[in-house]
C-alpha cells in the first residue's frame, strides 16, 4: 500500500499581539508526524483546540507550516511556489463543517459544482453543466433540487452539494473537517454511508476530522488522537476503541457513549 500523504514533525504557530502567549497556543500544531495510505481513512480525533483543523489546513495547502515537512504522492509540498501550489490543490480538497458558510447562498447547486470546473477551464458550459449534474446525482441530490439556491436547501442537501463541489476536480484526497457534526443524527448516518460508497467507487483517501469517536470508528481505518497540538495515540480504529491507552481518548469515548445513550433514549410522551 502506497503512502499518499505524509507529515514529518509539522509545527504550526500563530502570532499573537502584545505579550507572548502560552507555550502551546490553542489550535497550534506541535510536531506531528503521520502517514496516510492511498484508499484508506485516517480520523483525526480530539477536543476543540487540539490542533486538528490547523493540521488539516496545512495538509491542504491553505496555510503554510511553521516548520516540518509534508509530502503528497511522494513529492514534498511544503515549500512550493504559489503557482506550484495551485497545481497541487485540485488533488487535495476540503469539506467544511457548515456548508452554509462555505457555499455562496445565491448560487444554485449546479452553479456551485460548475464553478471550480469553470475556473480550471475543463470544458464549455454545456459540458460542465452535465458533469455537475452527474456529480450531484452521484451524491444523492434529486434532480428537482439541482436548480435550488444553497440557502433554499436543507443542511443535509447543502453538505451533499459541498461534497460534489469538492469532488468536481477529481481529487485523490478529501479532508472532511467536522463535516458531519452540524447535521442531525439520521442525516449524519446517510452522509457517512455516502462517503463510504464514494470511497469504494472512486478510490478516495480521506482525512476525517471529528470529536466524535463513534463516527470515527465507523468511517476510519486508523485513528490519531490529538491533544494540545500533538498526536498522543494512534492505531487501528478497532484497537483504539477497544483498548484506549490515553486519558483523552478515554474521555472522548465516554462522551461518545453518553451521546449515543441520549440519542437512543425513549422520548417522553
Amino acid at each position: 500500500m502506497d503512502a499518499l500523504l505524509k507529515t514529518e514533525n509539522v509545527k504550526k504557530r500563530y502570532r499573537r499581539g502584545g505579550a507572548s502567549g502560552p507555550e502551546r497556543e490553542p489550535g497550534a500544531v506541535d510536531g506531528v508526524s503521520l502517514t496516510i495510505f492511498s484508499g484508506t481513512t485516517l480520523a483525526l480525533v480530539g477536543p476543540s483546540g487540539s490542533g486538528k483543523s490547523s493540521l488539516a489546513r496545512c495538509m491542504s495547502l491553505l496555510e503554510p507550516v511553521s516548520s516540518g515537512k509534508i509530502w503528497f504522492a511522494g513529492r514534498e509540498i511544503t515549500n512550493l511556489t504559489e503557482r506550484e501550489r495551485r497545481a497541487v490543490r485540485p488533488n487535495i480538497q476540503m469539506v467544511f463543517q457548515d456548508p452554509a458558510n462555505s457555499l455562496n447562498p445565491r448560487m444554485s447547486a449546479l452553479e456551485l459544482v460548475m464553478e471550480p470546473l469553470e475556473v480550471q477551464k475543463r470544458g464549455n458550459r454545456g459540458i460542465l453543466r452535465r458533469a455537475a449534474g452527474d456529480l450531484l446525482g452521484r451524491v444523492g441530490l434529486r434532480p428537482e433540487n439541482m436548480n435550488h439556491r444553497a440557502r433554499e436547501c436543507s443542511g443535509g442537501q447543502r453538505q451533499r452539494i459541498a461534497i460534489a463541489r469538492a469532488l468536481a476536480l477529481g481529487p485523490r484526497l478529501l479532508i472532511l473537517d467536522e463535516a458531519l457534526s452540524a447535521l442531525d443524527c439520521s442525516v449524519q448516518a446517510h452522509i457517512a454511508n455516502l462517503l463510504l460508497e464514494l470511497q469504494t467507487a472512486l478510490g478516495l483517501t480521506y482525512v476525517f476530522i471529528t470529536h466524535d469517536m463513534t463516527m470515527a470508528a465507523h468511517l476510519a481505518d486508523e485513528i490519531a488522537v490529538m491533544e494540545r497540538g500533538r498526536v498522543v495515540e494512534m492505531g487501528a480504529a478497532a484497537r483504539i476503541v477497544r483498548a484506549p491507552r490515553q486519558a483523552v481518548t478515554q474521555r472522548l469515548l465516554l462522551a461518545a457513549r453518553a451521546m449515543n445513550n441520549v440519542a437512543d433514549a425513549p422520548r417522553a410522551v
